[in-house]
């Protein structure tokens, strides 16, 4: 009987611990590019649902980890690249379906990507490259606007593609102004 409590209680642990639902993110980028090969309604209803939890998983990973202390530098790697992933795969897969436009999204992820390399930079030299919070609004708002648009069919007569488009166009512009913001900020870091 012990085995069996002392087995549950570190199954429990694993399951909770911040870097098992950042993997877990990451394990839903496969399953979301899978569901988004198809272009009908419950495809697009599955693919937001998986979205939309893994999403959440999000803010769950860095609450538990800064809660009980359990940050780690393979967290903090991890955290952002699954987040990255999620995102752009998301926006990546609703180009085919004509959902979003394909020059938009190459603004999106180019910005991700030179973010990335800045801060990878930054980290180099040992100083802090946390997203600030005008990078955590960014996300936010590329979240939400992919859950309607993930969705994209009509449901209870609103017009979730449209949604989604308005959506779109405010994450862009945050998504810019937070590239802009953070180059600015760490200029220092790219001079010769």
């Amino acid at each position: 009987m012990v085995d069996s409590a002392r087995m549950k209680h570190s199954l429990s642990r694993v399951l909770c611990h911040p870097n098992s639902l950042t993997l877990f993110r990451v394990g839903a980028v496969p399953l979301l590019i899978l569901l988004l090969l198809f272009d009908n309604r419950l495809s697009a209803f599955l693919a937001a649902f998986v979205f939309t939890i893994a999403a959440i998983t999000d803010y769950f990973d860095g609450y538990i980890a800064r809660r009980y202390g359990l940050t780690s530098n393979l967290g903090k790697i991890l955290d952002p690249l699954a987040d990255k992933m999620l995102v752009s795969s998301a926006f990546i897969m609703l180009i085919p379906h004509g959902r979003v436009p394909a020059w938009m999204i190459c603004l999106i992820i180019g910005r991700e990507l030179a973010v990335t390399g800045l801060r990878n930079l930054i980290t180099e030299h040992g100083d802090d490259a946390s997203a600030s919070l005008l990078g955590k609004y960014k996300t936010g708002f590329q979240i939400a606007c992919l859950i309607p648009l993930l969705l994209h069919f009509p449901y209870f007569g609103v017009d979730l593609h449209s949604v989604g488009t308005v959506l779109l166009w405010m994450a862009l512009g945050i998504t810019l102004w937070s590239g802009i913001d953070y180059f600015v900020r760490f200029w220092k870091y790219i001079e010769y």
